[in-house]
């Protein structure tokens, strides 16, 4: 098991979904129906669906706009997206993985091809960087579940494979077929986990300087700010001297 690691700039800073709480909870909404029209509307029968709701929860999303979005589904009005994935790279050849909900695939195709172009970077075709990344479980905790050797000891007994910490957060990776059994383990220990999902993990990751980081997070945060994008993977990794810098 690796130990310590700048998990939080894997994905991009938290705090900025603070300022699109609004964004966020459409985007939440969307995937909650998918998984919900995707299998049962249960969350206790549906794997996807309960990592969807606990997602929302874990963001304060209002249990009313929960249960809509599950309805939405179950009463077959709900729009049909399908599940998109766009590759390409980044200010200093950065590898990004964009994963997308969308009802329209040449309107998203455009905006993410626009947003690589108008920021430093090229989208690729399909496979164009993926192969640089693992497809695992990833389940996350916030720091203050416990220290590093307390998860550390509840993932090596849940059957995680990985373990990267901070002080702020916990990251634990296991086998995507393991996702959900690991979960529900885990959660007898540390509670109810911040998210539960599939992700994409670099196997090797990319220092980045000041100058590259801040047209890299100015790109991420465009992408972010489309409705139909759900999620940026990036194989960069920026220290907390740059991130202090960048404020």
């Amino acid at each position: 098991m690796a130990g310590h690691s700048k998990f939080k700039n894997i994905m991009h800073r938290k705090g900025a979904q603070d300022k699109k709480r609004s964004a966020q909870f459409s985007k939440l909404s969307r995937e909650i129906t998918v998984a919900a029209k995707m299998g049962m509307p249960d969350p206790d029968m549906n794997p996807r669906l309960r990592a969807a709701v606990n997602a929302a929860k874990a963001q304060s999303m209002p249990k009313d706009n929960i249960q809509r979005a599950i309805e939405k589904a179950s009463k077959g009005d709900a729009e049909n997206y399908e599940e998109v994935r766009y590759e390409g790279y980044g200010p200093g050849g950065v590898a990004l993985i964009v994963e997308a909900l969308t009802d329209n695939r040449n309107r998203t195709a455009t905006n993410v091809r626009t947003a690589f172009a108008k920021n430093g970077g090229n989208l690729g075709a399909s496979g164009a960087v993926s192969h640089g990344f693992e497809r695992l479980g990833l389940i996350e905790y916030a720091g203050s579940v416990g220290d590093e050797d307390k998860v550390l000891e509840a993932a090596i007994e849940a059957g995680a494979d990985d373990v990267e910490s901070d002080a702020d957060s916990h990251a634990i990776w296991v086998a995507v077929e393991n996702l959900h059994p690991v979960a529900r383990e885990l959660e007898k220990v540390l509670g109810e986990a911040e998210g539960v999902k599939l992700a994409w993990k670099p196997s090797l990751k990319v220092d980045v300087d000041e100058d590259t980081a801040k047209t890299l997070l100015k790109l991420i945060d465009v992408l972010d700010d489309d409705d139909d994008v759900q999620t940026v993977w990036g194989n960069y990794e920026i220290s907390d001297a740059v991130m202090e810098k960048l404020g």
